[in-house]
């Protein structure tokens, strides 16, 4: 089975407000921090491609068809390779390769990432992986003009939805286990099983000692510890006892939903806004899917944070109460504001973004697909809040495990994330006196059912 070798951690924008949102320094540990580390890997990858010559996946014939018989799905599909700037980096890779120039190329790469699983890599300038391959190799011409255009296509969308589907299928097949292992490229390798271990060890159980097979349900005396595929991997159980629920008999105390790290905190929330400039403002009716409920939101607060790819990703309710409504609401999957990369018509510059699905965080929310929770607190000064579970590129597989009417503790799990997880958010209406919660800029994540804020 091929495997793809990933790298992790994000660039910096140069260009983000001051005190606005969380730098992108290896935000979530989603993508290279260097451009050369990046392109490299795309290099490796089209190697394989390029010696290769393999019948198309049905879904990607599918996906064909579409393009050779839809015009505006053909101009803009064909334009974002072409808009690509023909110029270095971007007219070659580091070792001198070309790069991804036409919507044929593209779908003969999809064609290998779709029967792979990500593997660890432990080469010692950048441990890690790049937990969004698509995204990875998109991530040039999506930052152009018909590249900004097409991921918000509705006919583009619905397919990428039929694509990731199928690459979801694989993720849940046992081929994709074969990178459960201990060699150097596996993730129970010295490296792997050490990062993913430290990843977890945070809060009050966190013990020198303790080890992968201490803190997650698997069996280490079975092959691949226990685990049936990559996607029973990466939905793994904490151990009992290993994420206490913050005072669980307190109404006024807000458990964390999610194991991750703070990334913005704003108060007085419009319905709508212009989610899409520089600043990100959060925009509450495209949020919630312009939901019925959605107004009772508006000059409220949310709270937003981004989870790490090495961490859990399941999702756990902030609140005791009852389950109003639960459901997904599709969005869009690789696209990113026109601020980012060769997209702004005010910039002169000729660059591309490196990693605009990561540094756009506040922007998806708003487009993205993404799962909505809405909750009546048993504790009658939060009243009803709302849950959001954001899609991010290929990881877009949110699965929400309650449904309406259900009563949920507080700590209880309510649906995950297959295939990674990108961000999520806390919403709280206007009135609620909500305060404590952490600040952005933290090294570590912060626990999934910990003490998050408190309301007065």
């Amino acid at each position: 089975m091929p495997i793809i070798s990933m790298s992790i951690s994000i660039p910096v924008p140069d260009s983000n407000p001051p005190g606005l949102i969380q730098p992108s320094d290896r935000i979530g540990q989603w993508m290279p921090a260097d451009h050369a580390s990046h392109q490299e890997w795309l290099s490796g990858i089209i190697d394989q491609v390029d010696r290769t010559d393999r019948p198309l996946h049905p879904v990607l014939e599918e996906f064909k068809q579409l393009i050779e018989t839809n015009t505006r799905v053909y101009m803009l599909l064909a334009g974002m390779f072409k808009e690509i700037p023909h110029k270095k980096p971007y007219s070659q890779d580091p070792t001198g390769t070309a790069q991804i120039r036409d919507y044929n190329h593209f779908l003969k790469v999809l064609n290998h990432l779709l029967t792979s699983a990500p593997s660890w890599t432990d080469k010692a300038h950048r441990v890690g992986l790049v937990g969004l391959p698509i995204n990875a190799v998109l991530d040039w011409p999506m930052g152009t003009p018909s590249g900004y255009a097409a991921f918000l296509d509705p006919a583009i969308n619905a397919m990428l939805k039929k694509v990731l589907n199928a690459w979801g299928e694989f993720l849940r097949s046992p081929a994709s286990a074969d990178v459960l292992n201990n060699a150097s490229h596996g993730w129970f390798g010295e490296t792997g099983r050490r990062d993913l271990t430290a990843a977890a060890k945070i809060g009050p159980t966190a013990a020198e000692t303790l080890e992968f097979h201490h803190m997650f349900e698997c069996d280490p005396s079975a092959p691949k510890y226990g685990f049936q595929s990559w996607d029973d991997f990466f939905t793994r159980r904490f151990s009992e006892g290993m994420r206490p629920v913050a005072e669980p008999d307190n109404g006024r105390v807000i458990a964390n939903a999610c194991e991750s790290r703070p990334y913005r905190i704003a108060h007085n929330v419009r319905a709508r806004d212009q989610f899409w400039i520089k600043s990100q403002p959060y925009s509450v009716l495209d949020m919630l899917g312009h939901d019925e409920l959605a107004a009772q939101f508006v000059g409220g607060t949310v709270y937003q944070a981004f989870l790490s790819a090495l961490s859990y990703h399941r999702w756990h309710a902030p609140v005791g109460g009852k389950v109003i409504k639960a459901y997904v609401v599709d969005g869009t999957y690789y696209s990113e504001p026109l601020f980012e990369g060769v997209g702004n018509p005010r910039a002169n510059r000729q660059d591309i973004d490196l990693a605009g699905q990561v540094i756009s965080q506040a922007y998806i929310t708003a487009t993205a697909t993404r799962a909505l929770i809405f909750i009546e607190a048993d504790e009658p000064s939060i009243g009803l809040m709302a849950f959001i579970g954001v899609g991010m590129a290929e990881v877009s597989t949110c699965d929400i495990t309650v449904k309406e009417g259900d009563h949920i503790r507080k700590g209880d799990e309510i649906g995950m994330f297959h295939f990674g997880g990108s961000t999520h958010c806390l919403l709280f209406r206007k009135g609620v006196k909500v305060s404590g919660f952490p600040q952005p800029g933290m090294e570590e994540n912060m626990p999934v059912r910990s003490h998050l804020a408190t309301v007065s």
